[in-house]
């Protein structure tokens, strides 16, 4: 019989919550913490010691024995050093468990080997970890032990940002501030910030561990560097939404209570469209928040699936020929007494706000488009993004068609008399209810669609730190309401002036709203004609980082400076370049060991076949035209092999990181390229039980 959970009584359980803290905090120090979160600033000396202590006491009550300043470097991943709570034995030798305010507000990690691009040297080793009050630490419990994780920004000793959450927050600031001017002229005077909220969707493939210890390109990449596709893939479409199988259930299970004692909500479950590929969802939260529980979610995903003789893949294309993996980031914003500033309501062709705040968005999304594009951009991203599968690497919005109509009566008459309106769904079924439709449907293939009351942006990648798009999300809105904000708070006939912008932002910026197939061929060259930016490659973004308008942009609202936007564009060249080497020297050490040495064995095992047929007098012609295929690809590998090893060696020579990634996505991959392809032809010739390793039918439909 299945184990009873119950998700109120374990949710939470691991985190020191607000509830937590009214329950331990003297009230004037709980006071100062809710008023430091809503408000900001800093908390005294005094109430930090409090909290400090309070936290300590939970934590070691629920088995701690050390704490650690959880943060975030330019990796992309987490990163955590654990002190413990270990001061030194009084007199009489009893051990004393200390934990100040001081080390819980402020922790000085070194961490200097961590990318910089440039930032600091190694010698300049001082950075400083902050605690981000707002995000609540928790108890992270494995072979280590349970350890108090605080949550905290990460910078260098002059100050910039050496993290994605810095940033984030930064940005968070930024657009409450210019949305609070655009909310205050439409009468609320009560709201005192806007909220940019999250709720993004995981995607990931699971596979057996047996299987995946046997990969060597798995293990060093996380994707399958060689591999025919199997004799089935997802043409079918019968994994997607099917029935969850025993095993991947207790894995989902296993997962669920994890993040619920965590404190992450986590909601949706389901199968994807490829094989031994599936989906989790989570509830809208705070953008940092979502941010924190997002790299939570990855981690306990790949914790979890161990537990179960699993291997969790997060690579957004470990398999070829089948779906890859996104992580859709769904992006709303609303004020702190209630408001959603995406919600349309009944009739948004007379919701002055909304429709100002659609139009803010369609010139934030139109003008800068490349710096969107560029923060869902990474190395496994590439194989999605404009290559085989969509979304596209265009940056479009689809709003729908009730939208798109408003937005077309605005543009074409400066006026929205009418808005189009759902009706009913008729099933044609007596005993089932006439369904009452959305005004709209949905666009899948649109890589920022409107949903309702909210943006969801698909590009993002499903092993990527979903900071950078929301910091970017932040950014550019907040330059657009800003500029509206400007000239708003000016007019002197507001309603006249409100209108009026609303129509010249629409009209300026309607290229960039797309209904149609995002997937087609057709629409990459209707975008070329509007003039759209179709950056296929992580390498061409990178770039966007660092015009003056992206400088000018993120300076203006003190989210970047130029400094730290050149850092990060190095550490992205950087981290591009490395990570195409890690696959290239994969591709190698496999050919080499495994697979070249086992066609080799096989070719003479086949020789010595047809001699021996045709010793006995019998004819020997299918096993020797078997043997000269395998012998021509053989040859075919071999070559490829030497370009590909030859191509590594030239890389040596260029010195600029940008002329490197360039180098590596336009010589190396075309050679990785060219190696794979005989090889895979190799795959399907050879005795499957000569093969040396797991091929995708054993790690996709054997879990």
């Amino acid at each position: 019989m299945s184990e009873f959970i119950n998700v109120e009584e374990i949710f939470a359980g691991k985190v020191f919550t607000l509830g937590k803290m009214k329950e331990r905090l003297t009230k004037a120090a709980y006071k100062e913490v809710k008023k430091v979160m809503e408000q900001g600033g800093e908390l005294s000396p005094e109430t930090a010691d409090v909290v400090a202590k309070a936290m300590k006491v939970w934590a070691v009550e629920n088995g701690a024995t050390h704490f650690t300043h959880w943060f975030q470097p330019l990796t992309g991943i987490t990163a955590e050093k654990h002190d413990s709570f270990v001061t030194h034995p009084d007199e009489e030798g009893k051990m004393l468990m200390e934990f100040s305010g001081k080390e819980l507000i402020k922790g000085e990690p070194d961490a200097s080997s961590f990318p910089s691009g440039g930032l600091r040297a190694t010698f300049e080793a001082r950075g400083y970890t902050a605690w981000d009050i707002t995000s609540p630490a928790f108890l992270k419990e494995d072979a280590t032990g349970v350890i108090l994780c605080i949550p905290t920004a990460f910078c260098s000793y002059k100050g910039e940002a050496l993290d994605k959450k810095t940033p984030l927050l930064r940005s968070m600031e930024a657009v409450s501030q210019q949305a609070l001017r655009i909310v205050r002229l439409f009468g609320n005077t009560q709201a005192t910030r806007v909220v940019a909220s999250v709720g993004p969707e995981q995607e990931y493939f699971l596979i057996d561990r047996e299987k995946y210890l046997k990969r060597p390109d798995l293990i060093f990449s996380g994707r399958t560097l060689f591999g025919a596709p199997a004799p089935k893939g997802q043409e079918l479409e019968d994994h997607y939404f099917g029935t969850i199988r025993e095993r991947i259930g207790s894995y989902m299970k296993d997962l669920n209570r994890e993040l619920w004692n965590l404190g992450v909500t986590a909601k949706t479950q389901h199968n994807e469209v490829a094989p031994a590929q599936h989906e989790l969802a989570t509830v809208y939260e705070t953008a940092n928040i979502a941010v924190d529980h997002n790299q939570l979610v990855m981690e306990t995903m790949k914790k979890v699936a161990g537990r179960h003789g699993l291997t969790c893949l997060l690579h957004e294309k470990p398999f070829a020929g089948v779906n890859g993996s996104g992580k859709h980031n769904n992006w709303s914003l609303g004020t702190d007494n209630g408001g959603n500033l995406l919600d349309p309501g009944e009739t948004p062709n007379e919701n002055v706000q909304f429709l100002l705040v659609l139009a803010c968005i369609m010139k934030a999304v139109d003008t800068h488009a490349d710096l969107l594009r560029q923060s869902a951009s990474d190395v496994g991203n590439d194989h999605r993004l404009g290559a085989n599968e969509a979304p596209p690497a265009v940056i479009s919005i689809f709003l729908g068609e009730q939208l798109e109509d408003v937005v077309k009566q605005l543009v074409e008459t400066g006026e929205a008399a009418r808005c189009k309106e759902g009706g009913k769904l008729e099933t044609g079924v007596s005993t089932l209810p006439d369904l009452q439709k959305d005004a709209t449907d949905r666009n899948r293939t649109s890589p920022f669609a409107f949903t309702g009351n909210k943006f969801e942006f698909r590009m993002v990648g499903s092993s990527d730190s979903i900071a950078s798009p929301n910091t970017t999300l932040n950014a550019i809105v907040a330059e657009a309401f800003c500029e509206a904000a400007d000239v708003l708070e000016k007019a002197e006939d507001f309603e006249q002036k409100v209108h009026d912008l609303i129509k010249e932002y629409v009209t300026a910026h309607q290229r960039i709203i797309f209904n149609g197939d995002g997937y087609s061929e057709g629409w990459v060259v209707e975008a070329k004609r509007r003039g759209l930016p179709n950056i296929t490659s992580m390498v061409g973004a990178v770039e966007t980082l660092t015009t003056e308008k992206a400088i000018r942009l993120f300076e203006k609202f003190g989210i970047f400076t130029k400094t730290e936007l050149e850092s990060r564009e190095e550490v992205l060249y950087e981290t591009y370049s490395k990570t195409i080497n890690i696959e290239a020297l994969s591709m190698l050490d496999m050919a080499k060991k495994q697979l070249l040495p086992a066609v080799i064995r096989y070719t003479k095992s086949l020789a010595d076949t047809v001699l021996a047929v045709k010793e006995a007098g019998a004819d020997a012609s299918v096993q020797a035209e078997l043997l000269a295929k395998v012998s021509v690809k053989l040859a075919e590998a071999k070559q490829a092999l030497a370009k590909l090893e030859k191509s590594l060696g030239k890389a040596g020579s260029v010195e600029n990181q940008k002329d490197l990634a360039v180098y590596y996505r336009d010589e190396v991959r075309t050679a990785m390229e060219e190696l794979r392809a005989p090889i895979d032809e190799l795959e399907m010739l050879v005795d499957k039980e000569v093969w040396p390793i797991p091929t995708y039918g054993d790690l996709l439909f054997e879990v």
